[in-house]
């Protein structure tokens, strides 16, 4: 009983949909058929101000970046630092920054999601409430 190609191509599409259910959210941002919005510090500023539902949530992810790159930053130093400490190899010790700061992102990320406790809110609704906001306020039609 050999399947159509479109029939597992069908039910591959629905397997993935399931796995990345995420990806719905933002659809229509992400599908490259629009060019990609820009938005400054103001924009963001200006969403917070207006919306009272999502802002908390939105000034909450925007202030885990914060934890997130001091991590990276200090993660690189270190890890590239224990490198050149022990090998004297500089592109042992170029990878050891790239994988400190990789690493250093991801522990901060962490680090910041508890200390803001996202984990109890929705931040992605968030981020896209913005994006719709944005769009509305340039006035791009989707």
């Amino acid at each position: 009983m050999a399947e159509t190609g479109e029939s597992v191509l069908g039910r591959m599409k629905e397997f993935l949909s399931d796995r990345f259910w995420f990806v719905e959210k933002y659809h229509k941002f992400i599908d490259g058929h629009h060019k990609p919005l820009s938005w400054s510090d103001s924009d963001v500023d200006a969403f917070i101000a207006s919306d009272p539902v999502h802002a908390p949530a939105l000034k909450s992810a925007r202030e885990v970046t914060k934890f997130a790159a001091a991590g990276s930053a200090l993660g690189a130093v270190n890890l590239a630092g224990i490198a050149w400490k022990y090998s004297k190899s500089p592109h042992g010790t170029a990878l050891s920054l790239a994988a400190g700061a990789v690493f250093g992102w991801t522990f901060g990320q962490e680090i910041g999601n508890h200390y803001h406790q996202l984990y109890r809110i929705d931040t992605m609704g968030a981020q896209v409430k913005f994006l719709e906001w944005l769009e509305s306020k340039k006035g791009v039609s989707s």
